[in-house]
């Protein structure tokens, strides 16, 4: 290889189609590739996302039911026998705060938490969640450690 048949990859560089509407003399005067009338061949065209082809669009044809409420609160839920294999692995302490199950990679840094009361918990540690089920708060307890809510 030398400098001189250096070459971009096969199918790096794309054509410039060339000017279009710029006179007959280009090959692509007149009406510059859009073809005669109609509403593709004007200025300003833009299909509609969804459009098919003056066809009833899919997102109208479906039925639509039910309700949903804007202030819906989503809750990451985390079990009680997650929190003891994290505990049991050593990746949790006596302490247990958002921001350590965000560090363990349990939830997200935006996410509401709530836990469940699924599983069994042994060791004694301090929960503090935004919410909790009365089974997992009562589990908590019973284990002598402390759940507190946000």
């Amino acid at each position: 290889m030398e400098l001189n048949n250096l070459r971009p990859a096969k199918g790096a560089v794309k054509k410039n189609d060339g000017r279009k509407g710029r006179g007959q003399a280009t090959g692509n005067g007149g009406t510059a590739g859009r073809g005669h009338k109609g509403q593709k061949s004007r200025s300003g065209y833009s299909k509609k996302i969804g459009f098919e082809g003056g066809q009833m669009p899919l997102q109208r044809r479906v039925p639509k039911f039910g309700f949903t409420n804007i202030n819906r609160k989503e809750y990451a839920g985390i079990n009680l026998d997650t929190l003891q294999e994290y505990v049991d692995a050593g990746r949790l302490t006596e302490e247990v705060s958002i921001d350590t199950l965000i560090e363990a990679g349990l939830v997200g840094k935006n996410d509401l938490v709530k836990i469940l009361g699924r599983g069994e918990l042994k060791a004694k540690i301090k929960v503090t969640a935004h919410k909790f089920t009365a089974t997992a708060k009562a589990a908590v307890e019973a284990a002598g450690g402390e759940a507190v809510t946000l």
